[in-house]
């Protein structure tokens, strides 16, 4: 029997009668990261990475049932041996090892090789059997170096603020959002964050991570109006940054800062047509999750003779693995992308 099998509730440990990621409240789940569609409510009990707390506390609320474990640190679930080791997509991110009877196998959960100064480096870790993500496995997608990607978003910012404009960037609240402000260059002017943003900022922070200061937009047009008696005079925006996740471009929220600039970070911006579709200013290449040169460095570094690909472009990655003589396929799960996964309780923010 495999270590890890497909349930109708997600990925399934019989061995050790739990699962990983589930996509249905299940009673003992075992999370690889705080995104809603790999941790999901309603569960009896969860095993994370301590590095995650704050984040599943924000996101799963202060009543859910969670354990904290710290990388490296082993449990065993009724002889199944489990342990957490950084995945590099946010903070709190896991891998997870899985031994039994001789048998090691590793779930990633999303995953990045590339730095990140909001949470841990990913770590190889050697297996037999690797499940891998595939959101962005094709050849197309690679990822600039952080000194090109910054110096963009800088060099944007500030040739907005010369011209009077506010900034504004959309990027997924938990995660994205972070690695900007962490990123650039906070000398250039003040940061506004939108609500679903700043509620995660606030996690990051409790959890030890050094960002640069924002201010809630609420906060500042709360200000302006008693100053106004009623009557919103100030406009501050001019020149500053505002980070806001995807589900307010558009909105009427968004209008209150013009004149303004939009961006959009995401891996999706490295295709035109997404862009274009998008229909804003610019687009900066940023992912949270591994490019093609990162997935099959993963993979090579893995030593595993066998591979599972999921959620993104699994049966390509699969493909091109078989024609390098491993034992590859596809396991379908339903996993997404962290901006549909995200995108209700954004808006609810």
């Amino acid at each position: 029997m495999d270590l890890i099998t497909l349930s109708e509730d997600g990925l399934y440990c019989p061995a050790g009668d739990f699962h990983i990621d589930p996509w249905n409240a299940v009673p003992r789940a075992v999370v690889t990261h705080a995104h809603t569609d790999h941790a999901r409510w309603g569960c009896g009990k969860y095993l994370v990475a301590a590095p995650g707390l704050h984040l599943f506390r924000t996101r799963l609320g202060k009543d859910a049932d969670i354990t904290t474990v710290p990388h490296g640190e082993v449990v065993d679930h009724n002889g199944v041996r489990v342990s957490f080791h950084p995945a590099g997509h946010v903070l709190g991110s896991a891998q997870i090892r899985l031994e039994h009877c001789g048998e090691v196998w590793v779930v990633t959960g999303d995953y990045k090789l590339d730095p990140d100064p909001t949470c841990l480096p990913f770590e190889h870790v050697r297996c037999h059997t690797f499940i891998t993500e595939s959101t962005f496995a094709l050849p197309v997608y690679r990822w600039e170096t952080a000194d090109v990607l910054f110096g963009g978003v800088n060099g944007w910012w500030r040739a907005n603020r010369a011209a009077g404009k506010c900034s504004i960037v959309y990027a997924y609240a938990l995660g994205k959002a972070q690695r900007v402000m962490a990123g650039v260059d906070a000398s250039i002017g003040p940061i506004y964050t939108h609500g679903a943003v700043e509620k995660v900022t606030r996690a990051y922070r409790d959890s030890g991570v050094e960002l640069p200061p924002t201010t809630p937009v609420s906060e500042v047009v709360a200000g302006a109006k008693e100053k106004g008696k009623g009557k919103s005079k100030a406009k501050p925006w001019a020149g500053a940054l505002v980070i806001a996740p995807p589900s307010a471009d558009g909105s009427p929220w968004a209008k209150k800062f013009e004149p303004k600039s939009e961006a959009f970070a995401s891996g999706w911006m490295c295709v035109r047509g997404a862009r274009r579709r998008r229909a804003i200013d610019r687009g900066f290449v940023l992912s949270d999750h591994a490019d093609w040169p990162g997935l099959l460095t993963a993979v090579k570094e893995s030593g595993a003779t066998r591979v599972l690909a999921t959620h993104g472009f699994a049966s390509v990655l699969a493909r091109h693995l078989r024609e390098q003589g491993l034992d590859a396929d596809v396991i379908a799960t339903r996993y997404g992308d962290d901006d549909t996964a995200d995108a209700g309780e954004e808006a609810e923010a």
